[in-house]
């Protein structure tokens, strides 16, 4: 997403990132950018933090003698990493997340792999109970350096609408 900045004072911007509930259309692709090469560490760090203690993910030994013959990324940290990709262009600007579903686990992610995102608008629709707010689903789609789908999912997000946004406040 680029970044949009607006003025708030003479000679004086602020970026802003995000889309507001009419600047989604369904079809539109978006691209996540940059990519993520995802570490040993990184992986270690996440699986002992979440307190996923399992040999798969943190134990090389261990690893090497199951069917992957290395580690693998703990898939919540995949799912995490992607999600993240798609801050900028899908809920920057997000009053709340409201579900994911659909979570899919297509393929293996190893340390020294190097994941990217995109998310296609499914859905969108001004909510029926809050004026100034919508609901925009994407479908979110990661993928290797090499091409392979490793996970998808649906996620919905409440956005606002052009002019309810809290940035939109003066003294934001």
């Amino acid at each position: 997403m680029v970044a949009i900045a607006r003025q708030v004072a003479e000679q004086r911007y602020r970026e802003s990132y995000g889309r507001y509930l009419e600047d989604f259309e369904v079809g539109a692709v978006y691209e996540h950018r940059p990519g993520r090469t995802i570490t040993e560490s990184d992986n270690i760090q996440f699986s002992l933090l979440t307190m996923n203690h399992h040999p798969l993910h943190c134990d090389a030994a261990f690893a090497a003698k199951s069917e992957f013959g290395r580690p693998l990324v703990n898939s919540g940290l995949t799912l995490a990493i992607v999600l993240g990709m798609s801050v900028a262009d899908v809920s920057q600007k997000a009053i709340a997340n409201l579900g994911w579903k659909e979570i899919r686990l297509l393929a293996p992610v190893f340390p020294g792999d190097t994941v990217y995102a995109e998310s296609e608008v499914l859905e969108t629709r001004p909510s029926r109970t809050r004026p100034g707010q919508g609901i925009v689903t994407v479908r979110t789609t990661g993928r290797k350096a090499d091409g392979t789908v490793f996970m998808s999912f649906v996620r919905s997000v409440l956005v606002p609408r052009r002019g309810h946004g809290i940035e939109e406040a003066a003294d934001y």
